[in-house]
């Protein structure tokens, strides 16, 4: 055949056919009557009634995982990198940084992982754990964190799941108001727990899992507290020599009581029932395409948030495999791998992976950084492969389609491709809305569509899901099978579901995914959670959101970040920092705006690389980074800068900030600035820079 015909006009016959296609959006979510509150409610266009379980005969996830584990038997489960070796290299500037030097991924079967299961299930109840009481998983995402979570629900005991960066006054909280016996934890998580032990009124039995050094721990516990402390290898071991029959749990029973990185006040406990996340892992499985024993899940976020624990369990549903990793570990350059040897997608090679907006915005800048410090033909090739294939995405036959979409493939995009392993074939973005900007240039750079998901906590991360198809972006997809999603007045700040072109309303999510409330919380718990007159449970989740035509849904507020400023106007915190995140200068921006005051301010985290190739642009001289950043000229370089992104994204006068303060160091969950899925915790942030927003107000 032709190759002009190939290359040019098959492409250009197919765009045609696009365009046509995205003029003509079919119907993804429809609307229905529901009852409640009045409001626009919309549900998935191929489910007249909320999905569920996908599978006969399951429903609860101790059912699914055994299902798995004997269906899949000798396909490999869970993968482990084991470490080759631990190194200190000393920086230019005298810091000293740890770099881990990891082997290749070793592979425990589906079979193998339910021996252990039921192994370490039967060892907790010999150890003196009782049925009704609660065990806490306090440790980073790995193997073992599962095996004790599928343990647990094989005596039909409820989880309570704590971030490993949850600062001491969060922990005693969590494990205190649960009256947790057990605690399953890691190394770091068992010097933490050795630190509060006295403000600890239930923990009677640890279980540690072993680590390189884990054995000063050890024997610290040991010797100032009254624990029983256990390896998990011994649990384990109990449990083979003296095995007790299981105790499986019942769709109604409490599952997870998941405690949130809140970013505001002491964290809640939502209680998850094995039938809530059964119905969001079903739901998820009608709309990724081809999920199968083939596959390959790099894990990396952590299991104590629901986006991963979710993620988890539907790879596990469909037999494929979790190579687990960390977010330091990750590339080949990441933080903490030894140069020359491989980080963890490298090594896994995996097709499937999910992403909070935080982490892609970061892959999306480290490939600009790097393309731009390379410079000369190398940036200017991406930048002609990146604007063509921009262009075909966008629906124009004069984009780079066919035979140039694959020259282009194999000169840029394949480098690009590489550092996540060359084969990701689908990523799921979690938390909040991913911007335009980053879903496109992931999308051309790894070759991989990305589904936008949007949940909550406390609807076990259900609510809407972007279909492998749809193109646009800015968008959140329509209801998932397990959910209905409906809008509903919020006159106070201007959102009517009577709104034209579209309406708008607060997001309010019903179906059997939503949550049986918070644990011990019942105050909390009526202010959020309503159930109808049909008897369906509805959580109220102080978004705002519109719906488009074809019934998906679009992020556009939140109730919460809406401040009115002294002559009336009102500005959207999380909006302004959206528009203004694409600022080169900004890594991490935080939106302040004072009621009693005309204008808003902002705390900006820096990017170093950016900030400091400028300096040395301007031959500025300065003493550390600390230092660039305090300097007039700096400010208002950014403030220039911040100008021209507010204006792309046509912010009105009062949205853009004054006066900014430049913070040099980052914000991360272990300063407690932010939360485990890096979101800003705004009262805690203004309250560590009061001085700082006072200063930029006086």
């Amino acid at each position: 055949m032709n190759p002009y015909f190939l290359g040019f006009v098959l492409p250009f016959v197919a765009s045609l056919l696009f365009a046509k296609r995205k003029s003509e959006k079919k119907k993804r979510g429809v609307p229905l009557d529901v009852g409640g509150e009045p409001g626009y409610a919309v549900r998935n266009h191929r489910f007249e009634r909320p999905v569920e379980t996908r599978w006969e005969g399951v429903s609860t996830l101790a059912e699914l995982f055994e299902r798995s584990c004997k269906h899949f038997a000798y396909m490999p489960l869970y993968g482990t990198r084991k470490l080759i070796a631990r190194e200190s290299v000393v920086a230019a500037d005298g810091r000293s940084f740890e770099k881990l030097h990891l082997g290749n991924y070793e592979w425990k079967s589906y079979g193998d992982a339910f021996k252990t299961a039921c192994n370490f299930s039967s060892g907790l109840l010999r150890l003196g754990h009782l049925k009704d009481e609660p065990v806490a998983i306090f440790a980073d995402t790995r193997a073992e964190w599962q095996i004790a979570l599928q343990a647990c629900f094989r005596q039909n005991i409820a989880v309570v799941t704590i971030y490993a960066s949850l600062g001491e006054g969060a922990l005693c909280h969590s494990l205190n108001e649960t009256e947790v016996t057990t605690v399953v934890c890691g190394r770091k998580e068992l010097k933490k727990l050795i630190d509060i032990s006295g403000q600890l009124n239930t923990v009677k039995h640890v279980i540690y899992i072993n680590e390189e050094g884990v054995s000063s721990e050890v024997s610290l516990a040991e010797n100032c507290t009254s624990w029983t402390v256990r390896s998990f290898e011994e649990v384990e071991s109990i449990g083979l020599e003296r095995p007790v029959e299981a105790n499986l749990p019942l769709p109604s029973d409490t599952a997870v009581i998941m405690y949130t990185s809140g970013s505001t006040g002491m964290p809640k406990g939502v209680m998850m029932s094995h039938r809530n996340v059964l119905a969001v892992v079903s739901a998820v499985m009608t709309i990724v395409p081809g999920l199968g024993k083939k596959d390959v899940y790099l894990a990396y976020l952590p299991l104590a948030h629901i986006l991963e624990l979710a993620a988890e369990a539907i790879i596990t549903g469909v037999g494929a495999s979790i190579g687990y990793g960390s977010p330091l570990t990750l590339t080949d350059t990441s933080n903490k791998i030894k140069k020359g040897t491989q980080g963890d997608a490298s090594a896994l090679k995996p097709t499937l992976m999910t992403a909070v907006p935080a982490i892609l915005d970061r892959v999306r800048d480290g490939v600009r950084k790097n393309v731009d410090a390379k410079g000369g033909l190398a940036k200017t090739l991406f930048d002609i492969a990146y604007s063509r294939r921009l262009a075909a995405v966008n629906g124009s036959w004069l984009g780079a389609w066919g035979l140039e979409k694959l020259l282009w493939d194999m000169l840029v995009f394949q480098k690009v491709r590489a550092i996540l392993g060359g084969q990701i074939r689908f990523i799921l973005s979690g938390g909040a809305p991913l911007s335009g900007d980053t879903q496109r240039f992931i999308n051309i750079c790894l070759g991989a569509p990305i589904s936008q998901g949007y949940g909550l906590t406390e609807t076990c991360a259900g609510g809407t899901f972007s279909e492998y198809d749809e193109t646009s972006v800015g968008r959140v997809g329509p209801p998932l099978p397990c959910s209905y999603i409906k809008l509903i007045d919020w006159a106070e700040g201007g959102y009517l579901t009577t709104d034209s072109p579209m309406p708008r309303g607060e997001i309010v999510v019903g179906g059997p995914n939503v949550t049986k409330g918070y644990f011990k919380n019942e105050a909390k718990t009526n202010e959020v959670y309503k159930v109808d007159e049909r008897g369906m449970w509805w959580f109220y989740t102080g978004d705002i959101g519109r719906m488009h035509p074809d019934g998906c849904l679009e992020i556009i507020d939140r109730k919460k970040d809406i401040v009115k400023l002294q002559h009336g106007e009102y500005v959207s915190l999380g909006k302004v920092e959206a528009a203004l995140s694409v600022c080169p200068y900004v890594d991490q921006i935080m939106i302040h705006a004072d009621p009693f005051h005309s204008y808003c301010v902002a705390l900006i985290v820096a990017t170093h690389s950016e900030l400091k190739g400028w300096a040395s642009k301007q031959g500025m001289a300065y003493t550390d980074f600390s230092d660039l950043c305090l300097m007039q000229g700096t400010v208002k370089e950014v403030l220039q800068s911040l100008a021209k992104a507010a204006k792309q994204a046509r912010l009105e006068k009062f949205e853009i900030p004054s006066k900014i303060k430049l913070i040099p160091e980052p914000w991360t969950p272990e300063s407690g600035l932010v939360t485990a899925a890096l979101k800003l915790k705004r009262e805690v942030i203004k309250k560590a820079y009061e001085m700082d927003l006072a200063q930029l107000y006086s």
